[in-house]
């Protein structure tokens, strides 16, 4: 995935997601949420926020390095813990389809008991 160009999502979409894909909006998270049995919170927004800008910064993202990414950006409220709360299904799998990205290799790894 190519890093995108900032100023164009600045111009283009919700000023809260100035990083999010030019085909995703809140309504889509919003849809997928519900069909994963999800309600969307303020901490939600907040990890979606977070993929989608270390997404647009990443041209050859890992899932090693998002996953410390997220832990460092929830630290205060709780780290992983509070992520896996969030978003049981994993916050990097299930975090990337709400957030409208496409679910990196090996973020569902069932050798390793993923919980997708």
């Amino acid at each position: 995935m190519a890093v995108m160009n900032l100023e164009t999502q600045e111009k283009r979409g919700d000023p809260d997601f100035p990083f999010a894909p030019a085909d995703w909006n809140r309504d889509m998270a919003l849809d997928v949420a519900r069909s994963e049995g999800l309600t969307l919170e303020q901490d939600h927004w907040k990890a979606l926020a977070a993929i989608q800008e270390y997404f647009s910064r990443n041209e050859h993202p890992s899932v090693r390095e998002l996953h410390d990414a997220l832990d460092e950006a929830f630290h205060p409220i709780g780290g992983m813990k509070r992520l896996y709360e969030l978003l049981p299904g994993g916050p990097v799998a299930q975090g990337c389809r709400l957030a409208g990205i496409p679910v990196p290799a090996g973020a569902v790894d069932r050798s390793f008991g993923s919980v997708q």
